[in-house]
């Protein structure tokens, strides 16, 4: 989930992410969908960005637990997830979240969550960020497509008074 949410890729394209793709300071991605290639840059001007540092902590859990594949996101066993083992991860997650926010009294907010899919963590990385970059990190070739289908907030704005 975190992987998705800071590189703003595809599901299927966040699944197949590989140590191997880490090349002398940027993250390699290989978008399947468009054949877009990115290089996500991992730190600018001395500072670590937060999907470094999301991939240096993986990296020494990694190292710690015998993984034996070079994808990014494994099993406890230290093999490649499958598709529906991610799902089922992630059902379980949505759903102890969703169970968490009814028991604190919210429960428009466990009904959200409970909505709330894999696929939609791109449009939420898209609507955080400038529509720029926004662009250039989904791999469009216009803002336009990013801004009619990936940003599903408003723009922010001050009221006249």
């Amino acid at each position: 989930m975190d992987l998705a949410y800071l590189t703003g890729q595809r599901p299927a394209d966040v699944h197949k992410i590989a140590a191997t793709d880490l090349n002398n300071g940027f993250l390699l991605i290989g978008q399947g969908k468009t054949e877009k290639r990115l290089r996500l840059r991992l730190e600018d001007a001395g500072i670590q960005s937060g999907l470094s540092t999301f991939i240096d902590e993986l990296l020494e859990r990694r190292a710690l637990s015998g993984v034996k594949t070079s994808t990014l996101i494994t099993n406890s066993s230290g093999l490649r997830m499958s598709q529906q083992m991610l799902r089922n991860r992630w059902d379980d997650a949505r759903e102890k979240a969703a169970i968490k926010a009814a028991t604190n009294g919210d429960p428009a907010l466990a009904a959200n969550i409970r909505q709330f899919q894999f696929k939609d963590i791109r449009p939420k990385a898209a609507s955080e960020i400038e529509l720029t970059h926004a662009s250039r990190l989904l791999g469009h070739s216009t803002e336009e497509i990013t801004k009619k289908v990936y940003r599903r907030v408003g723009e922010i704005v001050k009221p006249t008074k």
